[in-house]
């Protein structure tokens, strides 16, 4: 046989003998899931906020008439190294609340004299006489006074913005009550009494406010800075009763409500083509709800007008005394409102929380919440938020909130019963479609949230989360 007559050895290719996968799913529909999001969390103050229904779109406080006034923090200006207080921040001092006149406030401001000071510089001491009121442009301080049976007790810890020393711009032999140490190196503006009497004997508007302000301090009050009830208690016999009447603020404030929105746009094709198994429309619709309701929760922690981190009220802002947010932290921002219902936190402080009561060998109960276990504190349970911001220098904050319309607390606000609503509160209308074969629907949702009284929301506030070595 000559090679030209051997046969052709050469191997072909199986043939196929069954469909091939990729055939078969042309015309098959795989296991699949719904669209999936990230974004989506527990947003645990959405589901855990008392929902009052708001018609009209605003929703009134009404409270007892409060004498209370100032007691705001001071906002400061930096041009470089030189610190300057802003004029009209001055008008956040109870002594110079409501006061306008610029010009004033501006020669006020003039006289504030900058100090920088060290870490573990005393700054005053008890007992001494107070000649000024000082203002806290960065840093922290510790205030602390003399304890009954010696040492000295931990009183407060003042920040950037608050403030020490105001009555003695008025009273000549004022004293510090506390002995004023800085825990962190910052700096200060003082404001002292002989620069305030200059500007007081050169401005009779500033002499009449400082006069109407004394006789607003000199009203019977509550320690709550509340108009008194005078009432008896005690007496015999035909004693004279004294009258009374429950005052109530001239101009109370109203919350009207916030929206959020967004047009979504979806292809007739899509929509005619490709809406088995799953609904395109419908997909689409419940992710742009889920992150609507995510940035709803933003704004009900972060809004200026109504956020919860900037409604809370200056008394009720606390700052940790170590820098970490230790039991004691926690202990006092507890105690400062009855009936406390949950704290809220960022998941990092919360592991913050965890580290520092491991650290003392405190292993908190848990409690079953709409079926999830979540860590307490002295049986308030600590929930997370993630939407409570983190600054750079790795601080956040701790809300502690009572909650309800009964119990005087926190309420979120919303309106149901909307044109094409397509869950309580959210609406869903269609727009039309365009030229170009998109179909649009406007959703929307509307909501805020109130502080019914002072003392129901509290705040911990430059908790260090960061781990120490």
């Amino acid at each position: 046989m000559t090679v030209d007559d051997r046969p052709d050895v050469r191997l072909e290719p199986p043939r196929q003998s069954s469909l091939s996968t990729a055939a078969a799913r042309k015309l098959t529909h795989t296991a699949k899931s719904a669209p999936q999001m990230q974004e989506i969390t527990s947003r645990w103050l959405l589901r855990m906020l008392p929902w009052v229904e708001t018609r009209g779109g605003a929703y009134r406080v009404n409270r007892r008439l409060s004498h209370t006034v100032g007691d705001g923090r001071v906002e400061f200006v930096q041009d470089g190294a030189r610190v300057r207080v802003v004029p009209r921040e001055l008008g956040e001092l109870a002594l110079l609340r409501g006061f306008e006149d610029e010009e004033v406030l501006t020669a006020l401001a003039a006289r504030c004299v900058q100090r920088d000071f060290r870490a573990g510089e005393v700054l005053v001491r008890h007992g001494e006489p107070a000649d000024g009121i000082h203002l806290i442009a960065h840093g922290r301080i510790n205030q602390t006074s003399p304890g009954r049976y010696g040492g000295e007790d931990a009183v407060a810890v003042l920040a950037d913005g608050d403030h020490f020393g105001e009555p003695a711009l008025l009273d000549a032999g004022a004293a510090w009550d506390r002995t004023a140490t800085a825990e962190t190196p910052g700096t200060l503006l003082t404001l002292s009494r002989a620069d305030f009497a200059a500007v007081l004997a050169s401005a009779p508007g500033l002499r009449d406010h400082v006069r109407e302000a004394g006789s607003r301090a000199g009203r019977p009050q509550n320690k709550y800075g509340e108009a008194a009830i005078p009432m008896s208690s005690g007496h015999k016999g035909e004693a004279v009763l004294p009258g009374a009447f429950v005052d109530y603020e001239l101009a109370p404030r109203e919350y009207e409500l916030s929206v959020a929105q967004t047009v979504l746009k979806v292809h007739t094709r899509v929509a005619d083509l490709y809406n088995g198994p799953m609904n395109q429309t419908e997909e689409q619709l419940r992710l742009t709800v889920e992150a609507l309701r995510e940035r709803q929760e933003y704004e009900l922690i972060n809004n200026r007008e109504f956020g919860l981190l900037h409604n809370a009220d200056f008394k009720q802002r606390i700052q940790p005394h170590s820098g970490p947010p230790t039991p004691d932290d926690l202990d006092e921002l507890l105690c400062r409102r009855r009936g406390t219902k949950l704290f809220l936190a960022h998941p990092r402080t919360i592991a913050a929380i965890g580290r520092e009561l491991n650290a003392r060998r405190i292993y908190p109960d848990h409690v079953d919440l709409d079926g999830q276990r979540v860590q307490t504190w002295r049986g308030v349970p600590i929930l997370p938020c993630d939407k409570i911001p983190i600054s750079p220098e790795n601080t956040s904050s701790i809300l502690a909130m009572r909650l309800g319309e009964d119990n005087q607390g926190v309420v979120g606000l919303r309106q149901t019963g909307l044109a094409e609503e397509y869950e309580p509160g959210v609406s869903v209308r269609f727009m039309g479609i365009d030229e170009k074969s998109i179909i649009s629907y406007l959703v929307t949702t509307y909501y805020s949230a109130a502080v019914l009284v002072p003392n129901a929301l509290g705040v911990l506030e430059n908790v260090e989360i960061a781990r120490r070595r």
